[in-house]
């Protein structure tokens, strides 16, 4: 969405590395004189062109962001981290390539990003078959972390199971009839398995349930249908530049003040491109800026809030934390394993419970499928923003603990009997 005097370009600048990032708890390892402090070096495979590239420069900046503050205190095991970044266009078949290359030829210990859920089923098997750890930052599709799970990977935003239980019960307040388009790719199908079950749950009926190809930019031979579907919610599921043509569209059809609207997922890069008449509904929140459902009193957060706003004039999004929070639990792991042998580097990560820097309360990745359990909150959408914050546009209504909306453990073992460590 767009804001008057606040542009996409001058919102997502600065993504130059800049000096001085905040310091956010991080333990201090400095290297002992004459010490050996060989860099790290970790591969970061995010969208930095085409319809998801919004999102992958905020994901990039929140991974710049840990990486500085660990670096500013030493880094793990007193060795300077470097990110290497590539633009895996949100084309599964370049994220492969990406990915062999940051590894074979770079020689990164580790891979991080991917907004498209394609790309990190890809990546995944690449970084399973050369042994080395994906940290999935914005790769939202359950089958990351069941079908195709590897004990190599580790996802870091919500699967889409969470995603669509923790706004199934707020949309059922509305409406019981429910019309959802979906991109037509492994996100957005397993975006409906998830809506699918919670419609039985609360008694709702899909009354429409279609799918339209990624980058569609023209919603006339979908929107129709939608309006004269007699919906009282309409869910909207695509992503990046897909979502803002489809919400724009959506309003010229008379469909945002005909129903109610909202989503699984709040990704704010594509709100402040939207004209305020279009920024409505209801939407899962996987992390905000401003709110004490989110932050509380904690010191850290705060910090990353201020800190993070200096460096790139604007505040962190859902997509800055997914960076951040899976550099720093990489970084974590890698710290806690003494090593960057990638078996290590696993079993340092899986089960323990780590602080969480960016929001109250802490984070751990699942043993038996290596998902983060963490909140989701469910937000309000503000058109003009709040408190005079032009950024601030939604109200955090609901925070809801992972536990409660996660698959449950004979369902993770069903799809994910084992991990399949090596020998």
């Amino acid at each position: 969405m767009r804001m008057r005097g606040v542009s996409r370009e001058k919102f997502l600048k600065g993504t130059a590395i800049a000096a001085g990032a905040a310091s956010i708890g991080f333990p201090a390892y400095i290297p002992r004189l004459g010490e050996a402090a060989d860099e790290i070096r970790i591969g970061g495979i995010d969208p930095l062109t085409g319809t998801y590239a919004a999102l992958g420069k905020s994901e990039f900046n929140g991974m710049q962001m840990a990486l500085d503050a660990w670096n500013k205190r030493g880094g793990p095991m007193g060795r300077k981290v470097v990110l290497l970044k590539e633009d895996s266009q949100a084309d599964p078949g370049v994220g492969v390539q990406k990915a062999r290359k940051l590894v074979n030829q770079d020689h990164c210990v580790a891979l991080i990003g991917s907004v498209s859920s394609a790309v990190s089923l890809s990546v995944g098997g690449a970084a399973h078959s050369m042994g080395v750890v994906f940290m999935d930052t914005g790769g939202h599709t359950d089958d990351f972390t069941m079908k195709d799970c590897h004990w190599t990977s580790f996802q870091i935003c919500h699967p889409t199971w969470m995603l669509t239980h923790a706004t199934g019960y707020t949309f059922a307040k509305f409406s019981k009839k429910w019309y959802a388009i979906s991109p037509d790719y492994a996100f957005g199908h397993s975006i409906m398995d998830g809506y699918v079950d919670i419609a039985k749950q609360v008694g709702a009926t899909l009354v429409g349930n279609v799918f339209a190809p990624l980058g569609t930019s023209e919603w006339g031979a979908y929107l129709p249908q939608l309006a004269s579907s007699g919906a009282g919610v309409f869910i909207a599921n695509p992503g990046g530049n897909d979502f803002i043509t489809l919400m724009q569209q959506a309003k010229s059809y008379g469909i945002l003040s005909k129903m109610k609207v909202g989503g699984p997922l709040l990704d704010m890069e594509n709100f402040y491109a939207l004209p305020p008449s279009a920024r409505v509904g209801y939407w899962g929140v996987e992390w905000y800026y401003s709110s004490p459902l989110v932050l509380g009193n904690k010191k850290s957060a705060h910090e990353f809030v201020a800190g993070y706003k200096k460096r790139y004039g604007g505040p962190p999004t859902p997509r800055s934390a997914f960076g951040f929070m899976g550099m720093q639990m990489l970084l974590n792991g890698i710290d806690a394993a003494k090593s960057t042998d990638a078996v290590k580097i696993a079993h340092a990560l899986e089960g323990k419970k780590f602080d969480a820097p960016i929001f109250t309360g802490d984070a751990y990745f699942r043993a038996d499928n290596h998902a983060l359990m963490w909140p989701m909150w469910v937000g309000d959408t503000v058109a003009n923003g709040i408190g005079g914050d032009p950024y601030n546009l939604e109200r955090i209504v609901d925070r809801i603990a992972p536990e409660k909306i996660s698959s449950t453990p004979a369902e993770i073992k069903a799809a994910c009997p084992s991990l399949g460590y090596p020998s």
